[in-house]
């Protein structure tokens, strides 16, 4: 009973509700520093970026400049929260040094069963430092592939083209294919069929090259026939390579596939479709039916 007659004297003594009204107000006179210091920062480091935008001397790119941003902002966000807490720490006199050097020790145990963490965080920095791609960018990694949305430095965030977002360690990324950095090559196959003079064919198709680059800005340059690359049973392959701004070589070939499509059915010249040759028990070549 003494010891709880000593604890209410205590909890309904002064000296304790000043003591936690000074910690309180001390711990929310951090937060609101930590508060106004980091929309100060966040300010001054997009104005700076924006600043660089419209500058006619331009050192990275808007892509690099972006990711740049981006963790620059998450920098000081994980910094200010790492010094609030030890902010706070010491307000409640938690013997912070100690801790500290105590932590030096663990680290060295936890580094250990966190190698995959460190792996992670090193090859972050490097894809940021060596600007192997950036926020914006279409990539693929292994078999994912999508517009870069996050750069981190332990992860990466994709958004595929049909919506999933994939989050990559960035210790899992060996193979990067960049398709946002330079122009990319439009591979169109077009079935004729044998029919079809390869001749008259080719000068069909190449009135109508030359017209696709003053249509579309997707082309760089006028597509070229590779000529013929394969031959099929009721037809053979005509290929088309044309080159194209990052990323529009799909759309490229679309655009090829319908303009091509359309200016050979014009002139007479239809799709291939399968066909079968019959023949009767006792009938010859000259007697086959066609279905």
């Amino acid at each position: 009973m003494n010891i709880i007659n000593k604890l209410q004297a205590y909890a309904s003594g002064s000296g304790l509700w000043v003591w936690v009204g000074e910690k309180a107000i001390r711990v929310v006179v951090i937060i609101i520093l930590a508060f106004i210091i980091k929309t100060i920062g966040t300010r001054t480091i997009n104005t700076i970026f924006k600043e660089k935008a419209h500058s006619k001397i331009r050192l990275t790119t808007n892509r690099r400049e972006q990711t740049l941003r981006n963790l620059l902002n998450n920098m000081l966000s994980y910094v200010l929260v790492a010094i609030v807490i030890l902010m706070i720490l010491d307000t409640f006199d938690v013997p912070i040094r100690t801790m500290l050097a105590g932590a030096g020790v663990a680290g060295l145990a936890v580094g250990f069963g966190a190698q995959k963490l460190v792996k992670d965080i090193i090859s972050g920095f490097f894809i940021i430092f060596e600007d192997q791609f950036s926020v914006g960018d279409y990539i693929e990694i292994g078999d994912i592939e999508g517009d870069v949305e996050v750069i981190g430095l332990r992860t990466t965030t994709l958004r595929s083209y049909y919506g999933q977002r994939y989050v990559i360690p960035n210790g899992n990324i060996e193979i990067v294919t960049n398709y946002s950095t330079v122009n990319g090559f439009a591979m169109v196959e077009i079935n004729l069929p044998y029919e079809t003079d390869i001749v008259k064919a080719e000068k069909m198709v190449t009135e109508i090259l030359p017209q696709l680059p003053e249509k579309y800005d997707v082309f760089v340059g006028e597509p070229e026939i590779n000529g013929v690359q394969a031959l099929e049973l009721s037809n053979y392959v005509l290929r088309i390579r044309a080159e194209t701004t990052p990323v529009m070589q799909w759309q490229g070939a679309r655009i090829i596939r319908k303009e091509v499509k359309e200016h050979l059915f014009e002139r007479g010249i239809d799709i291939p479709s399968p066909r079968l040759l019959v023949y009767s028990e006792h009938g010859s070549a000259e007697n086959a039916r066609e279905v």
